[in-house]
């Protein structure tokens, strides 16, 4: 059987990280005897440059026709005029909605081989092992009216929180089915003190609690929540939460680990077919000198093999791969230590290669 993937390189960093976690997925092709045909296509600015918008029809429909998107990141100052109709984010947005992608699964682990790289304690990172489900289709980023106009005091803006309880209700059982297959334990993030969208969340979100009794539940205050993410994260398994709330937790959540550049990522939706991309940004400011690192990329496809594909074998072979050379005290500069071996992009994608090899 061969799984078809759709690959969007997309901007600055993103066609040298997806470069080398396409290197990789070779070799785990070849050793576990799978198929992969894997298509290109153009999304975010260099879509825009190319074509004028940043998801042409073309581009969706490669989507479409896959098993599973893997995507590099999109943006770039080039492209950064608040003023503009077209954006690069546009086709994140454009695929997350068209896909059906309502959950966005960002897994934090932190290495024992990195546990001197986060500007946090030691005593306090380690056993940290979270998982945040972030909504991805709903919320401020999709709502209507979102516009900028003049009104009678000059320039105004508006943008509008939107949910509906079934949109809030299936996010929901996916943290509580994943939270059942790890420690039982859901912490739900909203801030029903103010808003009234969190309140129908909170609502919402204990009607369905009570179809897993077997699952620890808790409401907490997002602003609470930034505070006990950094005060005490080994206390949390999965994290679910709207979806402004969720982009900015996960951005925080990622430094327990060190660097944006250690963390996968997966959007989901009813199937089985999902979208992976690291966490991280285009980074213009070192793209194109082998200074990027590979690692959430690659892990990227870890989770494509198990989410997607179920290759869990496969999937952990990565994983142990990255955890390898990690251990023999290989870094790109994002996770430099003293006295590491400090390597490039490429480098380093060869390095889990060669350990994907033994």
């Amino acid at each position: 059987m061969t799984h078809k993937v759709a690959v969007f390189a997309g901007d600055g960093i993103g066609s040298e990280v997806i470069g080398e976690a396409l290197e990789a997925l070779k070799v785990v092709e070849k050793r576990f005897g799978l198929s992969f045909a894997c298509e290109r296509a153009l999304a975010g600015g260099c879509s825009i440059d190319a074509h004028g918008v940043a998801l042409t029809d073309s581009a969706l429909r490669v989507a479409k026709e896959s098993d599973a998107v893997l995507l590099g990141a999109v943006g770039g100052p080039q492209w950064d005029d608040p003023k503009s109709s077209v954006r690069p984010e546009q086709a994140i947005l454009g695929l997350r909605k068209e896909l059906g992608l309502f959950a966005n699964l960002r897994p934090v682990q932190v290495s024992r081989h990195l546990i001197n790289s986060s500007t946090l304690k030691p005593e306090v990172l380690e056993g940290v092992d979270l998982v945040v489900v972030r909504e991805l289709t709903g919320g401020v980023y999709y709502g209507r009216p979102s516009e900028r106009r003049t009104g009678a005091a000059g320039r105004e803006a508006v943008d509008t929180i939107f949910y509906t309880e079934g949109e809030v209700a299936r996010l929901m059982r996916t943290s509580f089915e994943l939270a059942r297959k790890r420690r039982k334990k859901l912490t739900s993030v909203d801030k029903a003190n103010i808003m009234a969208t969190s309140r129908m969340w909170r609502e919402v979100a204990h009607e369905v609690a009570k179809e897993y009794s077997d699952v620890q539940y808790e409401d907490v205050l997002v602003d609470s929540m930034s505070m006990h993410l950094i005060r005490r994260p080994r206390d949390f398994d999965v994290i679910a939460a709207e979806n402004m709330f969720g982009d900015i937790l996960t951005d925080e959540a990622s430094m327990l680990a060190g660097s944006m550049g250690l963390l996968p990522s997966a959007s989901l939706g009813e199937g089985k077919r999902g979208l992976y991309e690291p966490i991280h940004g285009t980074a213009p400011d070192i793209a194109g000198q082998d200074k990027a690192n590979p690692l959430a990329a690659i892990l990227s496809t870890a989770l494509m093999l198990r989410l997607s594909f179920d290759q869990e074998q496969a999937a952990q072979t990565i994983e142990n791969a990255v955890d390898a050379v990690l251990a023999s005290g290989y870094r790109t500069a994002d996770i430099a230590q003293p006295e590491c071996r400090l390597v490039g992009c490429k480098e380093m994608g060869r390095l889990v290669r060669e350990k994907l090899q033994q």
